[in-house]
């Protein structure tokens, strides 16, 4: 009987598990179209061809915005007690009207330096200090940067997407 109690606890701990398992599984999701060239050929191709009519239908229609990627990523000194405390490394994206690359890579010089000016305010007051990845810090720093970038290449630019950042502490 001894030898059988572990046995049975094992096979009550492994049926248990996977009955809370199957229980607690997330629903099925809804299978999304990637486009793998992030051209939007896939998106506008998609709309193109068919019997069915997909207007209707708010996601179904191409996407009218293309993202650019910064060529370099920018390294932000964070100055505490007159030496540099840390480094913010961040890499950033535009959401621009389809087309609107070439503007974009054409000014990179006065966007990157405007982007600059916001990164270092925003270190001066203190927004890569502590939980720097708080919402509300990086929804500050995203707000600075989408207005600079409107002054630089006016309404083309819809949003500014901050894709990496991380903090090295001295």
């Amino acid at each position: 009987m001894k030898k059988l109690l572990p046995l049975l606890l094992v096979i009550l701990g492994i049926g248990g598990g996977a009955g809370a398992g199957l229980m607690l599984r997330p629903a099925p999701q809804e299978m999304v179209s990637i486009d793998p060239c992030g051209d939007g050929s896939a998106v506008a191709d998609a709309g193109h061809g068919g019997a069915e009519s997909h207007a209707e239908d708010p996601e179904a229609a191409p996407v009218q915005r293309e993202y650019v990627k910064m060529n370099n990523q920018f390294i932000i000194p964070v100055v505490t007690d007159e030496k540099i405390g840390a480094l913010v490394v961040m890499s950033i994206s535009l959401e621009v009207d389809i087309g609107g690359q070439q503007q974009v890579y054409a000014r990179e010089p006065k966007l990157r330096d405007a982007f600059l000016q916001v990164m270092f305010d925003h270190a001066n007051v203190g927004g890569f200090q502590g939980a720097f990845t708080n919402s509300n810090n990086l929804d500050v720093l995203r707000s600075g940067l989408f207005n600079v970038a409107k002054k630089v290449l006016g309404p083309m630019v819809s949003d500014v997407l901050i894709t990496d950042i991380a903090r090295q502490d001295a």
